[in-house]
């Protein structure tokens, strides 16, 4: 993920700044406590997309 995209990029909820999470490819914002996932390099910027930083992963659940 560009620095330059991360710049411009804001969370659609609360307009505050996203993290980029490179092993588990989200854009977090810590505020909402909400993972954006970026699929093929394309971040995904819908509420409905979004995971609850609260709740395990599906992926990693079982570890």
């Amino acid at each position: 993920m560009e620095s330059r995209l991360l710049d411009t990029l804001v969370c659609p909820l609360c307009k505050g700044r996203l993290d980029y999470n490179r092993e588990q490819a989200e854009l977090t914002c810590r505020a909402d406590r909400l993972a954006y996932p970026v699929r093929d390099g394309i971040p995904v910027m819908l509420e409905s997309e979004a995971r609850s930083m609260d709740t395990p992963r599906p992926d990693t659940a079982a570890l």
